[in-house]
């Protein structure tokens, strides 16, 4: 795979998990009959974090990817990072999800998220320097 071709399997990827997480929520508001807000139900409001969360997080690895990939970083570098990042958003949803209270998945999710994102800005910044 060439390196843009990388990039675009991991932005697939993450664009289908935030579109899942988008059906959550409107599936979420037709069973509680909730059209803004969470109308109070904390199932409904764990989902809509759940979706804002991952709108929060993902786009900006995901260009970064793509500026990864754009400056010809080698394909490793990028399996490593979108892999790190998929998995993140897939525990910290699942984490989210299925508790208010704190989850492995949570902080498990946020913490690779974290990670991910200092290693792709050490990455860009080096692959933009040397």
């Amino acid at each position: 795979m060439t390196p843009v071709s990388v990039a675009g399997l991991y932005i697939g990827i993450n664009l289908l998990i935030l579109l899942v997480l988008a059906w959550n929520v409107i599936s979420g508001r037709r069973s509680s009959k909730v059209g803004f807000g969470d109308g109070g139900d904390e199932s409904l409001a764990r989902r809509i974090r759940a979706h804002a969360n991952g709108t929060e997080w993902a786009p900006g690895m995901l260009i970064g990817l793509l500026a990864l990939a754009l400056m010809d970083a080698h394909v490793y570098v990028l399996h490593a990072l979108g892999v790190a990042l998929t998995l993140a958003r897939l525990l910290h949803a699942f984490g989210l999800t299925g508790s208010s209270g704190v989850s492995f998945g949570r902080f498990g999710g946020a913490l690779i998220s974290l990670i991910v994102y200092l290693a792709g800005s050490l990455a860009l910044l080096w692959y933009a320097l040397t």
